[in-house]
């Protein structure tokens, strides 16, 4: 296969990203991109190192090097968005990012001048868009998903705004963070590059928390007051574009500002729709058909075409239409309910909750049993023999049918793994 002609730095990186619950499926593209991306020297570097977070003592321990000449590569990394560093009890932590929700944003987030983003945008395009695998995978392998969608604040009713929780408000996730970074949206960068860009708002897209901060750091993002963050979000109402964001209840690190022609979540949403590639919202729209014009407003600024016309079987009036919500792939996100001029669309709530993880440990280990990678968070490294072995086994014993069905179950993938897994995770780094 092609992939086996690569440098070992680049294969050996792809190995180590498919430790990930969300995996890259190799492909000649995707070693272009991480060529881009990394030296190779850099690449072998990365591969070595774990999946949870780290220390620069660790990181030193794993390549050998001196501290100054480890904490100089570590820097290097953190500002080209290869890994985020977090200050944590003033000491720097490290993580390595997936590549999505991570360091393919990352690389577009900034004009750069040290890489060719143009042929970097066309190869993101060829890998994402055309050969598709990366972004199935990405979107609809398991049940527990990257990312969800936040309803429109400013359509909720009085009776709607008492069912919200502050989680589920992108306004709230910006009024807690302890950063905020604003860059520019990586999908409509991209698309101006193929000169297929939307003119929706370019920088407007966030970043929270741990990841924010990183990003500010290093200059990917700029820090902004919770004052703009508020007026960008109100800009993206304005604008009809689609909150879409970290798929977790506690420490949001993004919320991406997306329209329906340039935003690779939202692409994948039409194109996936059966499989639930996105988690929606808790709300539906409801058309109040005695109010309803068949305008076609709302067809037309549905993101995921959830939304068509039907007829209204009125003998008096043949051409009449009505609206008509396809529930089964509606991300309840409200645009359509803002767009309407007619009052003709409300939300109501959802039959059956949506679940959202409760942090992102909780998340990972939860995407990890669903797509048989558990054996990679608990053994981190795999540097010993045993561990590796061990792996194995493991991965082996949670494919077969029984184990993963009770794996997969509710009481199993609750917040205690979670918990768990955040414990190890703070013991690993100290």
């Amino acid at each position: 296969m092609a992939h086996h002609t690569v440098k070992k730095g680049y294969s050996n990186l792809v190995n180590r990203l498919n430790k990930f619950p969300l995996g890259v499926p190799p492909s000649q593209l995707l070693y272009k991109i991480l060529e881009m991306l990394f030296t190779e020297r850099e690449a072998q570097q990365v591969a070595q190192l774990p999946i949870k977070p780290f220390s620069a003592a660790k990181a030193q321990k794993i390549w050998k090097l001196s501290e100054s000449e480890t904490r100089k590569t570590l820097n290097t990394l953190a500002d080209h968005g290869l890994l985020v560093d977090i200050d944590r009890n003033g000491e720097s932590v490290y993580v390595l990012p997936p590549p999505m929700a991570g360091f393919f944003e990352f690389s577009m987030m900034r004009l750069r001048k040290d890489i060719d983003q143009s042929i970097l945008a066309e190869l993101f395009y060829q890998y994402i868009t055309v050969e598709e695998d990366f972004i199935k995978t990405l979107f609809t392998d398991g049940i527990t998903q990257l990312g969800r969608t936040f309803v429109n604040e400013t359509v909720l009713s009085e009776d709607n705004s008492l069912h919200v929780l502050d989680y589920e408000r992108a306004s709230e996730v910006i009024k807690t963070a302890s950063a905020i970074g604003v860059g520019m949206c990586y999908c409509r960068h991209k698309k101006e590059h193929l000169g297929t860009a939307c003119d929706a708002p370019m920088d407007i897209c966030m970043t929270f928390n741990n990841t924010g901060g990183s990003l500010i750091k290093h200059g990917i993002a700029r820090e902004v007051e919770v004052s703009e963050g508020l007026e960008l979000l109100d800009q993206a109402y304005e604008n009809n574009l689609v909150q879409f964001g970290e798929n977790v209840q506690n420490k949001v690190n993004f919320i991406c500002n997306c329209c329906g022609c340039c935003c690779e979540a939202l692409i994948a949403a039409r194109r996936f729709a059966l499989m639930d590639p996105v988690h929606t919202t808790n709300f539906l729209p409801d058309v109040i058909e005695s109010n309803c014009t068949g305008c076609g407003k709302c067809v037309e600024v549905c993101p995921v075409e959830s939304i068509t016309l039907i007829s209204a079987n009125n003998p008096a009036k043949i051409k009449q239409k009505l609206a008509r919500v396809v529930e089964e792939t509606c991300l309840g996100c409200g645009v359509c309910v803002r767009i309407c001029t007619k009052n003709a669309l409300r939300l109501k709530q959802r039959p059956k909750r949506v679940i959202t993880p409760v942090n992102g440990a909780h998340k990972a280990v939860m995407m990890a049993i669903e797509r048989g990678k558990l054996q990679n968070l608990i053994f981190d490294n795999q540097v010993l023999w045993n561990h590796r072995a061990l792996a194995a086994l493991i991965g082996v014993i949670l494919r077969l049918p029984p184990v993963k069905q009770i794996f997969a179950s509710d009481q199993i993938k609750s917040r205690y793994i979670g918990r768990l897994m955040q414990k190890m995770e703070d013991k690993q780094t100290r």
